[in-house]
């Protein structure tokens, strides 16, 4: 899997204004490139108490709150952002993304 690079983006590529007076590009948003973002994607959920916790074990099974083949949830910085599918590239563990997450349309 290869990592996302900058030139990806198109320095003239328009990009959504807040205010839509004045159109912005990629170039806008330079200052912000080298900003260091956590992202996870999160298969699934499980609760349980210490005692359960503690006798976990090698081959041991957790089960999560999600059925197979279920979108996953994609977070940056904690935060709902997208839902997406497991897919292997190269080898590799990826996530593809199928829906963007609008705010206040998290659903959690």
């Amino acid at each position: 899997m290869s990592d996302l690079t900058l030139e990806e983006f198109e320095p003239t590529a328009a990009l959504v204004a807040v205010d839509d007076a004045e159109e912005k590009s990629a170039t806008d948003l330079a200052p912000v490139f080298d900003v260091p973002v956590n992202i996870s994607a999160v298969l699934g959920k499980a609760h349980m108490s210490v005692a359960q916790l503690l006798k976990l074990g090698q081959g041991s099974i957790l089960e999560l709150d999600r059925k197979v083949g279920e979108a996953i949830d994609i977070y940056v910085n904690n935060r709902l952002v997208a839902r997406g599918e497991v897919v292997i590239v190269d080898e590799h563990l990826g996530v593809t993304m199928t829906e963007i997450i609008k705010d206040g349309d998290q659903g959690l």
